[in-house]
């Protein structure tokens, strides 16, 4: 078969067919190649290939050349204009022109005079084909003129001055160089004071003393002629003043505020300012309306000028310079505009084609303005020039259609602005040529195995030629080989194998004839290092070697070189090298370094390193213990299909035996870069025969393992395809499900690369109806995993099986597996569905099954669906919710858990299966009896009076029932938490309020409400509250609090307790004297300790601010008894504040109960307040 190459790159793979390769490039023009032997046949237009530049100024003092050179077949001839009209040589005796060639040379070093051959001159290069022209040549001669003698007179100013030097040059060509000298021709020192400006004047910001001098002079130095002229010197003469003024700075060029500059696109604009000031000014640059280019500026003369290279249109702006120094400052603004000469976009290009083909010639240029195109045929504008059918022009592009050979000629394309001009010319060359392959014959490629390798068919022809590629004399058959077709005709073979090795043929043909050439192929094996030199530490005056073995194909002879870092070995006796080591005996420190053993080839070269450390002698070290290093030397023998033998060579142990090596391999071709175990041989060994599966492009690794453990993968062997088989499983977890009710879905796990055995990979998938008498229907699909069977009937059984196959065969018979067709949606509800109510709040329901070829599917099971039937108001606001339950499998019946008592419900039953739900049975309606009712919803206390207290309550939030009464219980809690008697109400069931009478004041009660039905009684709800107290009491509560509360009383506590300080001080002076003294005198000293000024933290006054403040004391509390106020008596009775009733008091009022040895506590009343004393009381005690 032919295979095309198309003018991109492309890979086609070749098959079992013979191969031709063939090239076939669809362009619009034919390229010639550089081929000596080609061009000297071939007939081509004249190309201009040399001339003088567009501005050509020469030396008067040498001979004038106008060089004119150029190329064709047959040779050009030449001709000349000047000033536009024709030149004619031969009567000039001057004028000559070289042979072969369109040069002039102008003799004018005899007796010419070089302004009579001033002007624009032009070449013209013709023959059979066409005529190329030249630019035109102006040639002028260059001037170097003297100074006009002036009479200057000195200059005398002030220090601190501004001064000018002007220079003002003759006018010469090309323009002169200028500096500034003195007579010693010393170049006069420049600074950011002193400096000379672009037009050659030499400007001070401000004189010193120091600038006096006679001889500044200005040269002028003339390149071209290679001659300085110098202007008369200048005199200046500073004087010195007491006091130079200051002054800001101020412009001496360029003038006034503002100025314009124009320049041409790609020359360097230069931009200056110079200031004079006292002190001397310094210079900035900026932009307005940008930033400066920054590879492109550059800053000179001090700052003074600055310069942009390779200028575009996108540097037009306006620039400003800022002169500063410690008065002022001033900015002047130079507004820039970047024309252009024009510049070629797309110049044309020359155009080969074969007669009758097409072809465009494209022209175009830039500039500012907008350069006009105009075109020549054969320096004829084209106007004017003979018609031609072939040819069409619109504007910048000359369009060639169904060319004929008197289509040749050569165009002009010029481009012109006022700033400049661009002439090209293009040969357009009608050509008819058989094909001709510029590639030598048996030309004879060698190449490295696993590189690419270029075979080259150089071709010429015209028109173009197709190219076909043949392996061996009558086209061999290639098989599984990739190629790269080049445009050129080049057939590349990415990975070149020794099956490559061979003759191969380019035959190229045009409708002109045929041309054909052999190339031959070689491949050769690398050249490899299989041991490499190895890292050495060697003590002073020892003996070293390093070992480089190397490996190659046995036709090509290798040469081994030692270089030490880099360089050759030095010219020393102790280095020896034969075929595979270097010694080094002796060593010495200088010898340290990298040594490296390079292996060259003719094709290829390999090279290795190691490095040598010299170090002092020293006691032999402790041996290294490590892993292994890593194998190497990897060869494949004795390939057969299934197995090959693979063998290595071990590497170091680090004195560790190593006890197994570990083989792995890659498949290249299925999972690139993806090792797996292949198998374990004993340390042993060195060689293994591996088993192999069929069409894997295999590479192997071996590891190494000792008792400290593995070492690093050796580098992988060289890849071995096995030949292809057939599979030999098939794929795994095949299933047949329907996805529609009228299809059925096969799906299985397809096979990996590995497990194909070959290309072609495919799977046969049979189905048939399990229950039928019909045949397998089998199809054969791409490697995929899934096949839909459409048209099947609903939900009936199918054998299935899938077997693998590829380009070799069939897999063996594979296992048949059951699946069924999509499934439906059920078509019969259960029947007979009825209803056992069990209790309140469970339900157990009964129905009948489904028949299973109703149920067209999997069955999944029953699903029940029910709903609590709500009132009309209820209904407005929100839809049914209704619960549903699934019971799995086959049952008959279920229980609904979690019924609301006393409610109305509906239900139905469907049957589901694998697709969903079938219809509903007819709804069935049950009531649940009555339950228990809740707890009412809230209880609170209101209005509580001295002996009564209000309940309200709401009802339960779920009745469950209709209720028949409210039960209320309540109980005392006195100040212990203890409970008194139980007292129990009913109330009607239409109460949700209720007062309670007859009650004990400031007394908490516990109170308990629950509703009942007629199945019970609910849960209750609790609730504490306080009858209150009398007013009395509050009233004298609150003025207690606002005693205590006073600033006088704080203060008169305080002195108390001073006071009592100082008795207790004074009682313990005299007892410790053992004096007597009154019991009156003791009860002051010693005042009940119990009885102190309370803190302020612990103080507790008597008032009642909520229920919380009401709670009995808990048991155990520090407060006694009889400190307890009683609330029924007087709050003035000394009782209150005394022991109690047992109290006793002596004849003049002083209480003598604490020193009678008994101290007794009365019990707690019932209804005694958990109040504390207050500092009130504590005073009292002591009146």
């Amino acid at each position: 078969m032919q295979l095309k190459i198309m003018p991109k790159k492309k890979r086609l793979s070749a098959g079992r067919v013979p191969l031709i390769l063939f090239l076939c490039q669809m362009i619009s023009a034919l390229e010639v190649p550089l081929d000596p032997k080609l061009l000297e046949d071939l007939v081509q237009p004249p190309t201009i290939t040399q001339q003088s530049p567009k501005d050509y100024i020469i030396d008067p003092r040498e001979n004038i050349v106008i060089q004119c050179e150029a190329k064709g077949k047959p040779p050009p001839s030449f001709s000349w204009t000047r000033n536009g009209t024709h030149f004619d040589i031969d009567k000039d005796l001057l004028v000559t022109m070289k042979p072969d060639s369109g040069t002039l040379i102008i003799n004018i070093m005899s007796e010419g005079k070089v302004e009579i051959y001033e002007g624009v001159y032009q070449c013209t290069a013709r023959n059979e084909r066409g005529a190329a022209i030249s630019n035109n040549i102006v040639v002028r001669p260059s001037r170097s003129p003297l100074w006009t003698k002036e009479k200057l007179e000195p200059i005398i100013l002030q220090n601190g001055q501004p001064l000018v030097l002007p220079c003002r040059p003759p006018v010469g060509l090309p323009s002169p160089i200028i500096f500034w000298m003195d007579n010693s021709f010393q170049r006069l020192p420049q600074s950011e004071r002193v400096s000379q400006g672009l037009n050659g004047d030499l400007y001070f910001s401000n004189v010193l003393p120091e600038d006096t001098r006679e001889d500044y002079i200005c040269y002028a130095r003339f390149n071209h002629t290679q001659t300085i002229q110098q202007k008369q010197p200048i005199s200046v003469k500073v004087i010195s003043a007491k006091s130079s003024r200051e002054r800001p700075p101020t412009f001496l060029t360029p003038e006034g505020n503002a100025s314009n500059k124009e320049e041409l696109r790609g020359n360097v604009l230069s931009l200056e300012c110079i200031a004079e000031g006292l002190p001397t000014p310094v210079i900035y640059w900026i932009k307005e309306d940008g930033t400066l280019p920054i590879n492109r500026t550059f800053y000179r003369n001090f700052q003074k000028t600055l310069q942009i290279i390779q200028v575009s249109e996108a540097d037009s702006g306006n620039y400003q310079c800022i002169a500063k120094n410690a008065l002022g400052a001033i900015h002047h603004t130079i507004s820039v505009t970047v024309k252009a000469a024009p510049y070629w976009i797309m110049a044309p290009q020359n155009l080969v084609l074969s007669p009758g083909e097409d072809g465009t010639l494209i022209c175009r240029a830039n500039g500012i303005p907008k350069p006009r195109i105009s075109w020549l045929l054969n320096g004829v504008p084209i106007e004017i020039a003979p018609d031609d059918p072939s040819r069409k022009i619109d504007g910048d592009t000359i369009i060639f259609s169904n060319v004929q050979e008197r289509s040749s000629a050569v165009y002009q394309c010029n481009a012109s602005n006022e700033y400049g001009y661009l002439l090209a010319n293009a040969f357009v060359n009608v050509l008819a040529e058989p094909p001709r392959i510029l590639t030598s014959v048996n030309t004879l490629y060698q190449i490295i195995a696993n590189r690419p390798a270029l075979l080259d068919c150089a071709v010429f022809g015209s028109p173009l030629p197709t190219i076909e590629w043949f392996k061996g004399a009558k086209g061999s058959a290639l098989r599984e080989d990739i190629y790269v077709l080049h445009e050129n005709g080049t057939l590349e073979i990415p990975v070149a194998q020794k099956d490559s090795t061979g003759s191969y043929t380019c035959v190229a043909r045009n409708k002109l004839g045929m041309a054909k050439n052999e190339v031959h192929l070689e491949i050769k094996d690398p050249t490899r290092i299989i041991k490499q030199p190895e890292y050495a530490i060697v003590q002073r005056g020892s003996t070293v070697s390093f070992e480089c073995r190397v490996k190659h194909d046995h036709t090509l002879i290798p040469t081994v070189t030692w270089l030490k870092d880099n360089g050759e070995l030095p010219n020393d006796g102790r280095f020896t090298v034969d075929k595979d080591h270097l010694v080094i005996v002796d060593v010495s420190d200088d010898d340290g370094g990298t040594y490296t053993c390079v292996a060259n080839t003719t094709l290829d070269s390999v090279s290795a390193s190691a490095v040598l450390s010299v170090v002092a002698p020293t006691p032999t070290p402790a041996p290294i213990y490590d892993v292994p290093n890593p194998p190497f030397d990897l060869e494949l023998t004795n390939q057969l299909d299934k197995s090959v033998q693979l063998s290595w060579t071990p590497g170091d142990d680090n004195n560790s035996p190593i006890t197994k090596f570990i083989i792995e391999y890659e498949d290249a071709m299925h999972e690139a870069g993806l090792w797996h175990h292949q198998t374990e041989v004993p340390g042993t060994q060195t060689t293994a025969q591996l088993k192999l599966s069929p069409y894997v492009n295999y590479s192997f690794r071996v590891m190494a393992e000792n008792n400290l453990g593995r070492s690093l993968p050796s580098e992988a062997s060289e890849q071995y395809l096995t030949k292809a088989a057939e599979p030999d499983k098939n794929p795994a977890t095949v299933e047949g499900l329907g996805s529609e009710p009228d299809n059925l879905v096969i799906t299985w796990k397809p096979l990996n690369g590995f497990e194909s055995n070959g290309p072609g990979l495919q799977y046969k998938v049979s189905w048939r109806q399990r229950d039928g008498d019909d045949e397998w229907t089998s199809v054969v699909v791409a490697n995929v995993s899934k096949y839909i069977v459409s048209g099947t009937p609903t939900f009936v059984p199918y054998l299935i099986k899938v077997q693998a196959l590829n380009d070799m065969g069939f897999a063996p018979e594979p296992p048949v597996v059951m699946g069924h067709s999509g499934e439906d949606l059920p078509m019969v509800a259960p029947g007979n569905v009825h209803v056992n109510v069990v209790n309140s709040t469970l339900a157990e329901v009964h129905w009948d099954p489904v028949p299973l070829k109703s149920i067209r599917g999997h069955l999944q099971g029953y699903r029940i669906y029910y709903w609590k039937a709500q009132n009309s108001s209820k209904r407005n606001r929100r839809h049914i919710e209704k619960k549903i339950l699934t019971f799995q499998g086959s049952k008959t019946h279920g229980m609904l858990p979690g019924l609301e008592p006393f409610s109305h419900y509906t239900l139905n039953v469907r049957v589901v299966n694998g697709k969903g739900e079938g219809p509903a049975s007819p709804d069935r309606v049950f009531n649940t009896p009555e339950g228990v009712p809740s707890a009412p919803s809230s209880l609170k206390i209101v209005n509580p009076t001295l002996d009564s207290l209000t309940l309200e309550w709401d009802p339960p939030s779920h009745p469950n029932g209709i209720l028949t009464e409210y039960t209320l219980k309540y109980q005392p809690i006195n100040s212990t938490h203890e409970l008194g008697p139980l007292v129990d109400l009913k109330i009607p069931a239409n109460k949700t309020r209720w007062t309670l009478k007859n009650l004990n004041f400031s007394t908490r009660y516990k109170f308990y409400l629950y509703a009942q039905t007629s199945a019970g009684s609910g849960s209750q709800i609790t609730e504490e509250a306080v009858t209150t107290v009398n007013e009395g009491k509050m009233a004298m509560a609150s003025r207690q609090v606002d005693i205590a509360t006073q600033g006088w009383f704080i203060g008169l506590m305080c002195a108390v307790a001073l006071l009592i300080l100082i008795l207790l001080i004074v009682c313990f002076i005299r007892r410790n004297k053992g004096g007597k003294y009154p019991v009156k005198e003791k009860e002051d000293a010693h005042a009940d300790p119990e009885i102190q000024p309370m803190k302020e933290d612990d103080g507790t006054f008597g008032e009642y601010s909520d229920a919380e403040d009401h709670k009995p004391l808990k048991k155990g509390s520090r407060t006694p008894s009889d400190r307890t106020v009683k609330k029924e008596d007087s709050d003035d009775s000394l009782v209150d504040y005394g022991e109690g009733v047992n109290g006793q008091f002596n004849e003049d009022g002083s209480f003598i109960g604490q020193y009678s040895g008994k101290k007794e506590k009365e019990p707690a009343e019932g209804n005694e307040s958990s109040e504390a004393p207050s500092p009130v009381n504590a005073m009292n005690s002591f009146v």
